[in-house]
């Protein structure tokens, strides 16, 4: 948490943001100039305007080393260089360099429609609610079907899109002279550059995504297969955003990604809790793995947890329920964990079932050897859809 100087209360300034509404704006072409030749034994000089520089691009460029897109939370409208103006002796204006903006490798560019306003009130607004979380852009899915256009998706390293193009610089009085028309006077305006309002939108790309509850133990157990340092506490919502780990299988040469998820609740397809803030990431995984409280140990019945999880994945997206998966069944160190497991295999009798205690190191060398086996097969199978 961060105090806000001027009124001296305390607002969440956001580390990681994974969806924002910017504006951009391609520079304008400068104008072409309009003058004529004027020296000391030339009194009646021609034509000699020069010509306008183009303005600069506005250019997205997915970058490995960009993990959020809170630098364009907090500056939000990107603008690029208008060209500059020609100028007598056939002057050209100068050509201004693109804007180029780094984005995370997963981001998804969506053009809003004219006229659409969806920022919410930010959490630096002093007129903010004590306590409300930070509030960003509304996520797609609650503008309606059919009112986004998505532009790109840039999933891979180095891949650029130009998102607005820079106008043309105008011509100068030079080009308009002919043998009727000795003196123009005429000179071109630059052409404006592109702008507009777009939405963008960061999918976590991971081979693997671990869902579960809050307090499941999905940091835990990502510290185990990784090598990836996870906050870990004893109560719920410790990960407030995705961390990607690198799972490494000695004396294969591979490795695979996976993703620690923010806690899901019931309803977060109508985004209750973190909601789209973690179901978002969710669409890029080739293989699901639920982590389930096997102990009950926060007062839930695991049947019902995976039943509940399956049901909010499904309803956010219908091939997210479609999607290879396995349970993980966590904290089988815990008492109860043994009796909760048999009752769950009964219910669940042809789901893989790997049972782990994440905070002992039990079970999580079989769980290695299970992704590896799933995860070669699912590497040779494109992504799911965004």
């Amino acid at each position: 948490m961060s105090a806000n100087a001027c009124s001296g209360r305390f607002y969440p300034y956001p580390v990681f943001v994974d969806h924002v509404r910017i504006f951009a704006k391609a520079g304008d072409g400068g104008g072409g100039a309009s003058s004529f030749r004027r020296e000391s034994f030339v009194p009646l000089g021609g034509p000699d305007g020069g010509d306008g520089g183009d303005g600069g691009h506005v250019v997205l460029r997915a970058d490995s080393h960009t993990d959020s897109l809170v630098s364009l939370f907090y500056d939000p409208h990107v603008r690029a260089r208008d060209g500059g103006r020609g100028q007598n002796k056939k002057k050209f204006g100068k050509s201004m360099p693109a804007k180029v903006v780094a984005v995370p490798i997963g981001t998804i560019v969506h053009r809003l429609p004219p006229g659409q306003t969806i920022t919410r009130r930010s959490a630096l607004d002093p007129e903010a609610a004590e306590g409300e979380r930070a509030r960003t852009p509304l996520p797609p899915e609650e503008f309606g079907a059919g009112e986004l256009e998505t532009l790109v998706d840039l999933t891979e390293n180095g891949q650029e899109y130009v998102l607005c193009k820079a106008g043309r610089g105008g011509r100068g009085n030079v080009h308009f002279k002919s043998s009727r028309n000795q003196a123009p006077t005429r000179a071109d305006p630059g052409t404006p550059g592109e702008e507009g309002y777009f939405y963008l939108e960061l999918r976590k790309i991971a081979d693997a995504g671990l869902v579960g509850y809050p307090n499941a133990g999905k940091s835990t157990l990502l510290g185990k297969l990784s090598a990836a340092h996870p906050k870990v506490a004893a109560y719920p919502f410790t990960t407030l955003h995705p961390l990607v780990g690198v799972m490494e299988f000695p004396g294969t040469y591979e490795r695979f990604t996976i993703a620690d998820i923010p806690g899901l609740i019931e309803g977060a397809h109508r985004n209750v809790g973190l909601g789209h803030e973690f179901l978002r990431h969710i669409m890029r995984c080739k293989l699901l793995i639920f982590v389930v409280d096997m102990a009950g140990s926060e007062g839930r019945n695991p049947l019902e947890d995976l039943a509940s999880l399956r049901k909010e994945l499904s309803l956010y997206h219908s091939n997210l329920g479609e999607r290879p998966w396995l349970v993980v069944a966590n904290k089988m160190d815990l008492s109860d964990a043994d009796e909760h497991l048999t009752a769950f295999r009964a219910r669940y009798p042809k789901i893989e079932v790997i049972p782990v205690s994440a905070s002992e190191n039990q079970g999580v060398d079989i769980l290695m050897k299970v992704l590896h086996r799933l995860l070669s097969v699912q590497d040779a199978v494109p992504s799911g859809t965004t």
